[in-house]
């Protein structure tokens, strides 16, 4: 049973521990939960700003859905970084229910959103609590310039691209939980909304944004298609969303793209024990260990919403810095909301619908973390 507002799971891993970076800079308590305590204790000690000033407790759980309820008991809010979230997060999504916890996660993998909204929402709703998949960096940024895009009369249809550089070209720095969500959207089917209705890409879809803050167009894929078709769907205001995201190493890019190629000549009618094993082994010779903390000099990122009406356009961006440790701010931001009971949406809902992209962005902002900029076209 958790003795604090807030309860950390995947506590021992490269985001879980921002998460409690930031809990511990706005003075909140947390219940960190994992596999292992020792490991977390391990990991805490190297990794966790100001871990002596913290109010904190360590709860060891297996990933099932009734050691989950026990340990989320008593808590608030859960902050879920277990990944894949397709294959593990609705364990969390129904024990956080179960306990009576608000349930906010980090990642963005469409099929699992729309699995959350499907089979949860409605009985989160009547629970008078909050399930909010992706709030995170990818893709909060993103919707953040799409609502700033929104705020324009006669704007309905939105395009949207989220492009970032690491430590180093391409996807290193990229955390192993994200290269194994990245490589499981392999086999995951990816949307879009086109005219209120959610449309299946085609594949090996690919997108060259020309943006204005490179000299070279960058090359996009779907990314699985983002959280955004899904939490547009059913949004009065937009009849059309597509989204997508680059590296700027066009490269790296390209490789993830030939990926999916081989994917569906040699792997995709594989038994699905055969297919994890092949992600495994593509995971672990990507992403073999845990990146180093992200340096503000080196992590860029730009999202930009390009919101269009019959007659009229908007350009809204964001742009940012340390993508994760960002993800950690956007975590703490919600917790605090959810703490003092102030959540404009209960049952399935984004953040920016839940606190207000306002709100998000300007917590984000006052932390040197996100500057946005809107043009009218």
């Amino acid at each position: 049973m958790a003795n604090y507002p807030v309860v950390v799971y995947g506590a021992s891993g490269y985001t879980g521990m921002l998460i409690m970076d930031w809990l511990i800079d706005q003075n909140i308590p947390f219940t960190a939960v994992a596999r292992s305590a020792r490991r977390v204790q391990e990991m805490m000690a190297q990794r966790v700003v100001r871990l002596e000033s913290a109010t904190y407790e360590i709860i060891e759980c297996e990933h099932d859905v009734d050691a989950l309820t026990k340990a989320f008991t008593g808590a608030k809010v859960v902050c879920n970084t277990v990944g894949p979230f397709v294959n593990y997060g609705l364990t969390t999504v129904e024990a956080a229910l179960k306990a009576g916890c608000h349930h906010i996660d980090t990642t963005g993998e469409q099929e699992y959103i729309r699995a959350v909204r499907d089979e949860f929402g409605e009985l989160y709703r009547q629970a008078g609590l909050l399930v909010s998949p992706s709030l995170a960096y990818m893709y909060s940024f993103a919707e953040i310039a799409a609502e700033l895009a929104l705020e324009h009369p006669g704007i309905d249809a939105l395009e949207t691209s989220t492009l970032c550089r690491g430590p180093r070209e391409g996807v290193a720095g990229v955390t192993v939980g994200s290269t194994a969500s990245i490589f499981e959207m392999l086999r995951a089917r990816q949307h879009y909304l086109w005219d209120g209705k959610l449309k299946e890409h085609p594949a090996h879809t690919s997108f060259q944004i020309t943006s204005p803050h490179f000299m070279q167009p960058v090359f996009a894929l779907p990314w699985g298609g983002t959280s955004l078709p899904i939490y547009f769907e059913n949004d009065p205001r937009v009849r059309s969303c597509v989204s997508c995201v680059g590296f700027y190493d066009n490269n790296v890019m390209q490789s993830v793209h030939q990926l999916g190629y081989k994917w569906e000549e040699e792997y995709k009618d594989l038994p699905r024990t055969h297919q994890d094993a092949v992600i495994r082994q593509v995971v672990e010779s990507t992403t073999p260990s845990m990146p180093p903390r992200e340096r503000t000099t080196q992590v860029r990122m730009v999202d930009t919403a390009i919101g269009r009406g019959q007659l009229s356009a908007v350009r809204a961006e964001v742009f940012g810095t340390t993508a994760y440790i960002a993800t950690g701010a956007l975590q703490a931001a919600a917790a605090i909301k959810l703490i003092d009971g102030e959540t404009h949406k209960v049952g399935f809902a984004s953040g920016s619908k839940a606190f207000g992209h306002r709100y998000l962005l300007g917590f984000l902002e006052e932390r040197g973390l996100a500057r946005a900029s809107v043009t009218r076209l």
